[in-house]
């Protein structure tokens, strides 16, 4: 952000201050708007895009004390740069501008030189954060739908840490039938290449569904819906998901497979179960991963492994049945089953892949 595009806001009810001080900053290049009063500088913000603020303390109408809050408290404006303007010997309002978040401050009368030092330095270290930002802001949207990216950083909070919260979502884990005796007869360039194939497809069918991606286990996927973001259908979202990727997307990747002579394609298996998980970010300072942990989570994981055992590509618990808004009618219960590491069984019901509810219609639906 150079000179020529950075737009500065001068707020100063002194009309000769602030014009020396606007005359001052355009004569390094930037441009200028200017507030008389603290209202004023509020309103300006609301409907200007501005990249930094220079701020009297003692205005009336709003103080610089309560602009500053204002700016600090807003998402929207929080990452803006505010250098206050002060008496040279007024170290106490300094001193709490400081503490209620202003980037710096410049003495009355302002020094030509070292205010160009003081914008310069602000908005060095704005372009920084704003490289940064974006840069998480794309690492998140490969996890999460496009739609809560903005949602999911701003419970977030600066550190990118999403506290842990006890949340009512569906879990949906899914496997790859066959691939890894299948990877053993070819080369790794092949293996590599049909399984990012395969992962890039099923992952844009649950973003679209509204999950979120947790993890990929080789050809294994794991996904929540309802967390981190709440969602009511979260059930309805997960059944619909699993139906769209057991059809419609694996149909594709198989043809895909076929189609470049690598083999005859898979099947896929996929359990779905819903009850309390505990999600949060888990890891290191160095490395972070967004989890969703807790019994729910393990269900999930036994039910995709009995896909196995049943025959049925799609397993869902009861608690996931009893969680949906609109029950496919072609549902079979499977019975009574008692999954490793549970001590009570529960009641298990099969979504056949040919029949049951239309994603597409489903999603649209909600």
């Amino acid at each position: 952000m150079g000179p020529e595009s950075a737009l500065v806001l001068v707020t100063d009810d002194d009309p000769v201050n602030r014009m020396l001080l606007s005359k001052l900053v355009e004569r390094e290049g930037y441009r200028v708007t200017e507030a008389e009063n603290g209202r004023e500088a509020c309103e300006i913000l609301e409907s200007q895009t501005i990249d930094i603020v220079l701020c009297d303390i003692e205005m009336p109408e709003l103080d610089g004390y309560a602009v500053l809050e204002r700016i600090r408290q807003d998402p929207k404006l929080t990452g803006i740069p505010v250098i206050m303007i002060s008496a040279l010997d007024d170290i106490d309002s300094v001193v709490r501008c400081i503490e209620l978040g202003a980037d710096d401050y410049i003495p009355k009368p302002a020094n030509r030189t070292l205010l160009r030092a003081r914008i310069n330095a602000s908005l060095g270290r704005k372009r920084l954060q704003d490289v940064e930002s974006e840069r998480v802001r794309n690492l998140f949207a490969r996890f999460v739908p496009e739609a809560v990216v903005d949602q999911v950083l701003a419970d977030a909070g600066e550190n990118l840490r999403l506290g842990g919260e006890r949340r009512i979502a569906s879990v949906l884990f899914s496997d790859l039938r066959g691939f890894t005796a299948w990877a053993e007869a070819h080369s790794p360039d092949h293996v590599i290449d049909v399984l990012n194939r395969y992962l890039s497809t099923m992952s844009d069918v649950l973003l679209d569904h509204g999950g979120t991606l947790v993890s990929y286990m080789g050809d294994g996927i794991m996904a929540v819906f309802g967390a981190p973001v709440e969602h009511k259908h979260h059930a309805d979202l997960a059944v619909a998901a699993a139906h769209a990727m057991v059809v419609d997307a694996l149909r594709e990747f198989n043809n895909w497979v076929r189609g470049e002579g690598l083999g005859d394609g898979f099947r896929m298996g996929i359990g779905i179960n819903t009850g309390p998980v505990m999600s949060g970010n888990v890891g290191s300072e160095r490395r972070l991963e967004y989890a969703a942990v807790g019994d729910t989570t393990n269900t999930a994981a036994r039910l995709e492994q009995m896909t196995k055992e049943t025959g049925h590509g799609i397993l869902l618990s009861d608690s996931t049945r009893a969680a949906l808004g609109r029950i496919p009618g072609e549902l079979v219960h499977v019975g009574e089953v008692t999954p490793r590491g549970r001590k009570a069984p529960i009641a298990v019901w099969a979504l056949p892949a040919s029949e049951g509810v239309a994603a597409a219609g489903l999603k649209r639906s909600l």
